[in-house]
């Protein structure tokens, strides 16, 4: 099953897993936001729109997502909001380069089966001197993580990645330098980054 089928499939339930548990992390990843002035902000793989009540109202927005049933969950809440919702590739953007300000990565880095490319569309879409927001979970580097590790060839097929190294991800695409990194949940294994794009 590939993830664009398994989405669908989790689609109705995964407002329940993640609303309580993630909505304070994606309030203070967002929080950089408010201070910006008025601007582009691209939400790759928007979801079901969990990122949208912590969205400041001076940006325009655009969400990408791969699946049809959960753009209809972030539909309903963007109402009167400025957001376009696109269903698309994240490995692929439909957008020129440098189109964005910003760009929000919650929770999809660790989703994707390529989380280099995915990364390296985010830097190639983004304005230089502009910033992009990263909430997900990451193994250390050199961490073992044998429990993780023997789960993921389960977990990666339908849900989500349990391996990705962040700083390994980060090295491939090297007009991205990183302005701010911390824990944010279980123990540090979620972490919020910060990245900026070289002017």
């Amino acid at each position: 099953m590939n993830l664009k089928h398994s989405y669908a499939l989790i689609a109705p339930f995964y407002d329940a897993f993640l609303t309580a548990t993630t909505h304070a992390v994606r309030g203070r990843s967002l929080a950089a936001l408010s201070g910006q002035p008025p601007g582009d902000v691209l939400i790759a793989g928007i979801g079901t729109g969990l990122d949208i009540p912590h969205l400041p109202p001076q940006h325009r927005y655009v969400g990408i997502d791969l699946t049809r049933a959960m753009l209809a969950k972030a539909r309903r809440r963007a109402i009167g909001l400025p957001v376009r919702l696109v269903q698309g590739d994240v490995h692929r953007l439909p957008f020129a380069g440098e189109r964005f300000d910003a760009v929000v990565l919650h929770l999809i880095l660790a989703v994707v089966p390529d989380p280099k490319a995915c990364l390296a569309e985010a830097a190639r879409v983004l304005r230089p001197g502009g910033c992009i927001f990263v909430f997900d979970k990451f193994l250390k580097p050199g961490e073992r993580a044998l429990w993780k590790r023997a789960l993921n060839p389960l977990t990666r097929r339908f849900a989500t990645r349990l391996d990705v190294v962040f700083e390994e991800v980060l090295a491939a695409t090297p007009d991205l330098t990183r302005h701010h990194d911390e824990p944010a949940m279980a123990d540090g294994w979620f972490r919020l980054i910060q990245l900026g794009k070289r002017a």
